[in-house]
This record gives structure tokens, C-alpha cells and sequence, in this order.
């Protein structure tokens, strides 16, 4: 895969501050107590909506100084949704995630689920009819679109599919691909009092993070994304030209 984009230039080259070291296997994304161009989230959302055109919201998991998990998505389709439109989870995202078990980096998108029966106290996380969970499902049929693109970044770019509840989730590697009626079956077979989800991703481990310079993986990380976007854009009601 290539892993070069010019997507950057809101922060040039020179400025970008960012250091592997961020990218902490132990601790998790290194955000607190950072200049902005340093901070990841910072340089990564500005990038995205000089690329895109289209203005962001930041998403996490994790408080203080490290992050266990960074989301993106576009706000206009968001806002899009007629019933879920304060809802960030019910949206398709770019995002990054370190996996201290598998110490691995992992950047691509996610569609989540949320829950069909969530618990009675916390019922905002469960699945509508808005959700764009509901569009990737009806998107993984043979010989259509998105299994062009899921062929492609798995087979042929090195991505790989992470797909069903987070607890035993099924993951898919190269030239593992099991066909979109399978898949599909692993994702509504997840239980529906658990949290679910959809993620493609490029792992980086490591040794790779730490012999990339901090702008080379800024910019790895862009070219991800933008690697992705076709597919993602198969979940969304807005397009990212």
C-alpha cells in the first residue's frame, strides 16, 4: 500500500511535531499536554477537511493525557440522520486505535452497531433505524461494490476486517476472505445485548512505528484513510469526493 499523501499541508511538513513515541503500546495515544502540532488529533482533523472539504468531528475513548482510541467523522452525515443526528456512534468514522495485546497500531473505519438490547438504564446505545449499520448490511451481497473493495483492501492492499461483538470478534486476513454471505452472518449473529461492530484496518506493529519518522506516519495514516473511502462511503448518506 502506499502510505505518502500531500493531505498534510494545513500543518507543512517542517511543522508537524508529531513523534512516534506518541504511539505508546503500553499507554495507549499519546494527546494530553502536547502543543497542536503535535497533537494527533489536531493535525489529523485538519488534514481531513482540507482533503475532504468537509468539516469533522472528534471522537474518543479514553481520558488524560493518553487515548485509547480516536474517532473522525463527517458531520454532514451526522446531521444527516433524521432521528440520530446528536449521535456520533451511529455514524461510519476514520479512526486509530492502539492494540496493546497484539501491540499493533490500527487505522481505517468503523461502522458500530451500538446494541438491539441494551441495558434499561442506558438506552441511548441502542441501534436505530438511521444508523449506518443498517446501509453496510445491505451493502455486503455478492458481486456488488463494497466486495470489490473489501477484495481489494484485504487481498491486495494488506488491510484486514475485524467484524461481530468486541468480546469474540471474527478477524479477517489476507487471501481468508470468506464471502459476503458469511460475513454478513457473523454480523447478525452477534448477540443483540452486546456491543458490535464492522472495522477495516492497516496494522502497523510495533518495530514499523518505531522506525517511521512522526510525519511519515501522519501521512501513512491520510493514505489509509484514503484507501478506505470508497468503502466507507457505501455505509454513508453524504459522499466524500
Amino acid at each position: 500500500m502506499s502510505t505518502k499523501t500531500q493531505a498534510t499541508r494545513p500543518f507543512p511538513r517542517a511543522a508537524i511535531g508529531f513523534q512516534p513515541e506518541y504511539l505508546d503500546f503500553d499507554k495507549g495515544i499519546h494527546v494530553g499536554n502536547l502543543n497542536e502540532n503535535q497533537r494527533i488529533t489536531r493535525i489529523l482533523k485538519l488534514a481531513l477537511e482540507a482533503r475532504f472539504q468537509e468539516p469533522f468531528v472528534t471522537e474518543r475513548f479514553g481520558r488524560g493525557v493518553y487515548w485509547q482510541w480516536i474517532g473522525f467523522l463527517p458531520r454532514a452525515n451526522r446531521s444527516a440522520k433524521p432521528i440520530s443526528s446528536n449521535v456520533s456512534f451511529g455514524c461510519s468514522k476514520f479512526y486509530l486505535t492502539i492494540d496493546g495485546e497484539e501491540r499493533l497500531f490500527k487505522c481505517g473505519f468503523s461502522v458500530e452497531r451500538g446494541m438491539i438490547q441494551p441495558p434499561p438504564d442506558y438506552p441511548k446505545i441502542q441501534l436505530k433505524p438511521d444508523f449506518d449499520w443498517h446501509r453496510l448490511l445491505k451493502n455486503l451481497k455478492p458481486a456488488g461494490a463494497m466486495e470489490r473493495e473489501l477484495k481489494r483492501l484485504v487481498n491486495r492492499e494488506g488491510f484486514r476486517i475485524e467484524a461481530g461483538n468486541w468480546e469474540s470478534s471474527v478477524v479477517i486476513r489476507k487471501n481468508k476472505f470468506p464471502g459476503m454471505a458469511k460475513l454478513k452472518k457473523t454480523l447478525e449473529q452477534a448477540p443483540r445485548a452486546e456491543w458490535a461492530g464492522f472495522q477495516v484496518y492497516y496494522p502497523m506493529t510495533e518495530d514499523e512505528v518505531r522506525d517511521s519518522s512522526g510525519v511519515d506516519l501522519i501521512e501513512s495514516m491520510m493514505a489509509i484513510f484514503e484507501e478506505v473511502v470508497p468503502a466507507m462511503n457505501l455505509c454513508m448518506q453524504i459522499q466524500l469526493k
